[in-house]
């Protein structure tokens, strides 16, 4: 063993550290939602990542988009360096296969993530509940990488006013701001503006595009809760979002829109979100859950317009009963409609001429059970039935189970199915077409994958203090899945069923630690094989690595308490080589190399209302080399000069990894009555 130092010192340590345990110095974890069943945490049978507001506030951030990409195993992926449009990746899978919830409510749309996150008050947010992995069972579709349930404050228990202002030094600035206010003694009303506003074109690495896009931003966000009697519960949300945005040549204005002499992808963007529930007012527990979304884009990528509009209504009612002691029941239907229609070949007849906008009804049944077998095992099994008018019946079936044989340690596994129905242009709503026009080569079927993940959680406590390390591993296999192709053809994009399967593998690992004196440590380390097997003209399959996917990435946040007004946060994200789109021929190299995006922040409370916090963000000044190829001419007007252009570059702006925004400062202030 001595071949091994370092696996011998981690075993000591860990003997040392069960050696000191004691249950009863642990402390009991926060209740949160999961399975649509309030439950405490170390209860659930499904794994769930909890992160309170707190833990934003260590890397203060103007919108969710951005804040969860400081997880473990969640990446907020620009896809676009113009534009800056992106989504959220959970262990590896694009943001079309995770759901966005408000109060555990589906905000249905594919651009959820995007949206979902982005002005979303972060003074409203009371916590986040991450589950990795599939929920279709429970969810439908859009559930086949995880769920982010963005949970906002109770109106009785938030305060009264509180109010969040930062600004950065590349002239950044954001404000939340919220209070509540009562209507009689039984009605509360919680009410939240956020607004952003990034105006000055910077260009550091002088080529002569902006390296964040300008925008205005501006959300409305307004809770009400209404008390009943034997506590029967009583909501209704509504959110209203604008968004101004526009990346592109720095001489670019609004008269150039559309035009073909100075280049800009520029898109304004209109949102409303309706969430509500209400619980019907019989001796048994049934509870009915709405949300509609209408969703309006008017947006230019260079010459090309896109305008399109999605409205996704969404209404479902479960049934919550307890069965014995030992039956924990759930039966449920839902009904989903989307109604979507834009100016590109997606809603088109097949004579090219006349609009057909997509109209689709997806109506579905669930039925789940949590059987206690005894207090340290329960089993958890799950079925979903769906039928979509263009795929028929669409099953998800998921079994899962838990075992705690004492405090110390928790075991969990779960395997089941996950299905997807492809709305293609809600994905990616065409923010390369600019560069790259979109081609469908053929009638997309739905995506469907086999799933597994087995987790462990181990919890500690010692005279150092209390330490916690959670280890899951997951695995599913497609039988298809829709990945766009941007290698065939360098100016187009091709969307094709999969011809093969693909696979998302991994293991990752979250440690928490804190000790006696006034430092908390958390650790998160993922491993990634995201790739597809896809068969050529002879019927053999090769292996190709997904785009955007890290094998490797990270996380480590520290707190420092030096005194009680005084608190010192450092933050972290670390990335692996992932796979980039490149054109034939192309200098750069297909993988990013490894990068660290590292913040630090000091904040000073004033008092119990008044905070104020400055730091440094991407302390490292990582910012990616050549991320668009030929800016200096974007409309392709001289690609076919043999001289300046041997190699047939076109211009392109997906090469893309990470932000382009480099070193900044910051400084804040917190407000809270």
């Amino acid at each position: 063993m001595l071949r091994y130092p370092a696996l011998l010192l981690l075993l000591l340590f860990a003997q040392n550290l069960l050696a000191q345990t004691d249950s009863s110095k642990m402390m009991e974890e926060v209740v949160v939602s999961g399975s649509l069943k309030a439950m405490r945490r170390s209860e659930t049978v499904v794994p769930v990542e909890l992160i309170s507001y707190k833990f934003f506030q260590k890397n203060p951030t103007p919108s969710l988009f951005e804040s969860v990409g400081l997880l473990n195993g969640v990446q907020s992926q620009i896809n676009c360096n113009v534009c800056n449009t992106g989504d959220i990746h959970i262990n590896g899978m694009e943001g079309a296969y995770t759901m966005i919830l408000i109060d555990g409510m589906p905000i249905v749309s594919s651009l959820s993530t995007v949206y979902g996150l982005s002005g979303m008050p972060n003074s409203m947010i009371d916590r986040i509940e991450v589950v990795k992995g599939p929920a279709s069972s429970l969810y439908g579709s859009e559930a086949m990488g995880g769920i982010i349930n963005v949970i906002t404050k109770n109106a009785q228990l938030a305060p009264k006013f509180n109010v969040d202002v930062m600004a950065t030094s590349w002239q950044e600035y954001n404000a939340d701001i919220s209070g509540k206010f009562s209507l009689g003694k039984k009605i509360q009303s919680l009410i939240g503006l956020n607004h952003y506003r990034f105006q000055k074109p910077t260009d550091h690495n002088q080529d002569g595009f902006t390296d964040l896009a300008l925008q205005s931003r501006i959300s409305l966000f307004n809770k009400w809760n209404i008390q009943r009697k034997e506590g029967r519960i009583a909501s209704l949300g509504i959110r209203y979002a604008y968004e101004d945005l526009w990346g592109g040549q720095t001489n670019w204005t609004k008269a150039f829109r559309g035009g073909d002499s100075i280049y800009a992808e520029e898109a304004e963007t209109k949102r409303w979100e309706i969430i509500g529930q209400y619980q019907l007012p019989f001796k048994e527990k049934i509870i009915t859950q709405l949300s509609y979304n209408w969703h309006d884009q008017n947006s230019v990528y260079g010459t090309t317009p896109y305008i399109a509009q999605q409205q996704v209504a969404f209404a479902q009612a479960y049934w919550d009963k307890q069965l014995g002691r030992s039956h924990s029941f759930l039966l449920g239907s839902s009904l989903r409609y989307t109604h979507y229609d834009d100016n590109s070949p997606a809603t088109a007849r097949p004579d090219g001429k006349t609009n057909a906008p997509s109209k689709i009804m997806l109506p579905g049944m669930f039925i789940q059970d949590e059987w206690t077998l005894n207090p340290q095992t329960k089993l958890l099994s799950g079925y979903r039935l769906d039928y979509n008018q263009n795929h028929g019946l669409v099953h998800s079936p998921r079994l899962a189970v838990k075992y705690t044989p004492n405090y110390t340690h928790t075991f969990r596994a779960s395997a089941g199915t996950g299905f997807r129905v492809v709305n293609l242009f809600t994905e990616d709503h065409a923010a390369l077409s600019g560069a790259r026009s979109v081609l469908i080569a053929e009638a997309l079927k739905p995506e469907k994958s086999y799933n597994s993940n087995l987790n462990y959680l181990l919890r500690l406590a010692s005279g150092s203090g209390p330490m916690s390390i959670d280890v899951t591993g997951f695995y599913s296999y497609f039988t298809n899945k829709i990945v766009g192709d941007f290698d065939s053809d360098p100016q187009k994009i091709i969307f094709k069923n999969l011809n093969g399967h693909a696979i998302s593998r991994g293991v990752s690992i979250n440690v928490d630690k804190s000790f006696t004196f006034p430092v908390k440590v958390t650790f998160g380390l993922s491993y990634m094989n995201v790739l597809l097997r896809q068969q050529d003209s002879n019927g053999q399959l090769h292996n190709i690595q997904q785009l955007h996917a890290p094998t490797w990435s990270g996380n480590c946040i520290a707190s420092y308490t030096p005194h009680k007004k005084w608190i010192i946060d450092v933050t972290a994200k670390w990335t692996g080589p992932m796979r980039v789109p490149i054109l034939a021929h192309d200098f750069r190299p297909e993988h990013s190399p490894w990068f660290c995006i590292a913040n630090i922040q000091l904040t000073y409370k004033v008092n119990r209302q008044i905070e104020m916090y400055m730091g440094v963000k991407n302390l490292l000044n990582f910012v990616p080399q050549n991320p668009i190829m030929r800016p200096f001419d974007p409309f392709d007007k001289n690609i076919n000069d043999p001289l300046s252009n041997p190699k047939g570059y076109t211009f392109d702006p997906s090469y893309n990894y990470a932000s382009l925004q480099g070193i900044r400062g910051f400084l804040g202030l917190r407000y809270s009555l």
